[in-house]
């Protein structure tokens, strides 16, 4: 046996062990991985405001905590309104329930010809097998459903705690990471976190106004229908709607909706339509504008991160998908070369016009064609010309001759042109050589 295969077998065991360790630790830490992923955004979307607070003279620490508590209580408030305007709505649902009941009942038994009374659906429903499982599996998932509540608390803690850290000790997280590094890599660092510190207060900050815009558009809606807590529930269509990407306008209409069906059903279908409308408008009209200088990113770059995020982290990677995107792209985009862009009209989309580019198919072959044609003209012309033949008029009338060819023979013409010299050729067209004839003939 070799000296080296014990030595190998061992190091190949303790990497895979290691690596075994590895996965198992990862997936035990991964909820306080994403925990801290969220807090790290949160830290860089209230940077800017710190830092402003701290260029006045104020301490990091007491800035951040000023940022968080007003957070805090505007959440709380949020949570406290939306909280009772529940209540309220679910306990007067609870009271209209009989007279809802009672006008159903003789709907049906209007135009069904039935005889249906309240009294004994309410006795069959409360004897049903149906809602005595129910009551059986809700009192069993109390337990379950405050161990997720608790679970749910722990990790905001969680959240802010880490945020708290990351915005207080900015400047020296960002010191203890420079110090590892190399000049020439602090700059980049530096760079990259200044990057994502200005496309993540962006995202805040363009998501925040078009909330404040959805929130009034939808306030006077509901406020013109006469719907009960309508600042409420437009506060609550703002905030869900555009901080909850791509089915937030949905879930933020859903709410409106039903509240509205509880006032007058042609209520419901009025918001339904004024939802729809305005998701349009904002798509088109009003996101663009505002975070063409903030994000910067493609509709369809956005929509294909949320879906790639959604698709790794949940929710939580629906949330960052855009910010963490923008900040990428920016990142890359500083390090990318780009040359000017030639005047070509299929840039703007236009195609190009008939000939000015590589002839094609049928324009070679037409060409083709009048080619050889023209071709075969010419050949047939010059054998006409080669076998043009000489007239000669039986009344003396003047010869032609063809001046190709007389020049394709060579010989120059030297019968004169005189008309009386002309007359006096003679008339036997076999003869027209001037060779003397022999002695021995008489002459014609």
């Amino acid at each position: 046996m070799p000296r080296w295969l014990p030595r190998a077998m061992v190091l190949a065991l303790a990497l895979v062990a290691v690596f075994q360790l590895g996965s198992w630790a990862f997936h035990q830490l991964i909820g306080l991985l994403i925990n801290i992923l969220i807090a790290f955004f949160l830290a860089l979307a209230i940077e800017p405001a710190v830092s402003r607070m701290a260029a006045f003279g104020m301490r990091r620490g007491l800035a951040t905590f000023l940022v968080f508590l007003g957070l805090l209580i505007v959440c709380a408030g949020f949570v406290t309104l939306l909280g009772s305007m529940l209540a309220g709505q679910i306990i007067k649902m609870i009271e209209d329930f009989p007279d809802y009941l009672d006008s159903v009942i003789n709907w049906i038994n209007g135009h069904f010809r039935t005889d249906l009374r309240r009294v004994d659906i309410q006795e069959g429903l409360l004897h049903s097998d149906w809602l005595r499982k129910y009551v059986q599996n809700s009192a069993t998932g109390v337990l379950d459903v405050s161990t997720q509540v608790l679970g749910g608390l722990f990790q905001l803690l969680t959240i802010g705690l880490f945020s708290f850290y990351f915005a207080a000790d900015g400047p020296r997280l960002r010191r203890a990471l420079c110090s590892v590094l190399p000049p020439a890599r602090q700059v980049e660092v530096l760079r990259a976190w200044e990057i994502a510190v200005d496309k993540t207060g962006g995202y805040i900050y363009s998501r925040g106004l078009m909330a404040l815009v959805s929130g009034v558009a939808h306030y006077i809606l509901l406020q013109a229908l006469g719907i009960p807590y309508a600042p409420v529930l437009a506060v609550w269509v703002g905030l869900v709607s555009q901080f909850i990407p791509t089915i937030g306008t949905y879930l933020a209409g859903a709410l409106p909706m039903l509240i509205a069906f509880t006032v007058n059903p042609w209520y419901a279908l009025w918001v339904l339509i004024f939802v729809v409308v305005y998701q349009q408008f904002e798509n088109y009209m009003l996101q663009p504008k505002l975070t063409a200088k903030t994000v910067d990113i493609h509709p369809a770059v956005a929509f294909g991160s949320v879906i790639a995020g959604t698709a790794l982290l949940g929710a939580v990677g629906a949330l960052i998908s855009i910010p963490a995107v923008a900040t990428l792209q920016a990142f890359l985009g500083a390090y990318v070369k780009r040359y000017d862009v030639t005047d070509d009209p299929r840039l703007q989309g236009h195609r190009t016009p008939r000939g000015s580019g590589a002839p094609g198919l049928l324009t070679r072959a037409r060409g083709l064609w009048e080619r050889r044609a023209g071709e075969g003209t010419a050949e047939l012309t010059g054998a006409e010309a080669a076998g043009a033949t000489v007239a000669v008029g039986t009344t003396g009338s003047a010869r032609t001759t063809d001046a190709t060819d007389s020049t394709a023979s060579g010989r120059a013409d030297s019968r004169p042109t005189d008309p009386e010299a002309i007359d006096s050729e003679p008339t036997d067209s076999t003869h027209t050589d001037s060779t003397p004839r022999d002695s021995g003939e008489s002459s014609s």
